[in-house]
């Protein structure tokens, strides 16, 4: 009698979805337009925020020109400030040609040179070690600032295609679950349950 009970609801069950089909089921869906992560990605690197305006994130884009002109500024900045110091330690490397009045003129930006005396080797050695440091320190900023540009820019190209990829997500709180009967095999015994599909 039990058995009899059992098989007569998964009968009644197998029926039920068949008898409760809504109008909007037989509705066709509506064809999405493709989003394509590719062009995003191609977009962004032939012009960086191009593939945000293709991703509709329009307010990415003033972040990334933000970036790269912030980067772009202190490369330039750095490297001024490295050829200044190159050029000064060149300067007063030779010894033939030096002169001191000229030199401080020259280098204006660098008023600390105006108090030293060029006269003393062991002074003038100090000074020369003093500017190498300096141009050293400016040129390793600048080349680690021309890194991070190069970053950033695959970043852009990174975040664009990312983008895109999510652009048809549906991040909405419509969920639905549709259960049926099934047939599952273990070990060459068929058993009749219930299968639970949720999509999301």
């Amino acid at each position: 009698m039990g058995k009899f009970i059992v098989i007569l609801f998964f009968l009644c069950v197998s029926f039920f979805p068949a008898e409760c089909q809504t109008k909007n089921d037989t509705i066709p869906a509506k064809e999405t337009k493709v989003h394509s992560p590719k062009k995003a990605s191609i977009y962004s690197a032939i012009l960086p925020g191009l593939g945000q305006a293709y991703n509709k994130k329009y307010w990415k884009i003033p972040i990334i020109y933000g970036g790269f002109g912030a980067l772009v500024y202190f490369i330039d900045w750095n490297n001024d400030w490295y050829h200044l110091f190159k050029n000064a330690y060149f300067d007063l490397s030779d010894y033939e040609n030096f002169n001191k009045e000229a030199f401080i003129a020259k280098y204006d930006k660098l008023p600390e040179l105006a108090h030293f005396d060029y006269e003393s080797s062991t002074n003038r050695q100090n000074i020369l070690q003093s500017l190498s440091r300096a141009q050293d320190g400016y040129r390793r900023n600048r080349d680690l600032l021309i890194i991070s540009t190069a970053v950033f820019y695959a970043m852009n190209i990174i975040d664009a295609s990312v983008d895109a990829h999510l652009f048809n997500f549906d991040i909405s709180d419509d969920l639905s679950m549709n259960w049926k009967p099934a047939v599952s095999t273990i070990e060459n015994q068929k058993y009749l349950c219930i299968n639970c599909k949720i999509s999301f």
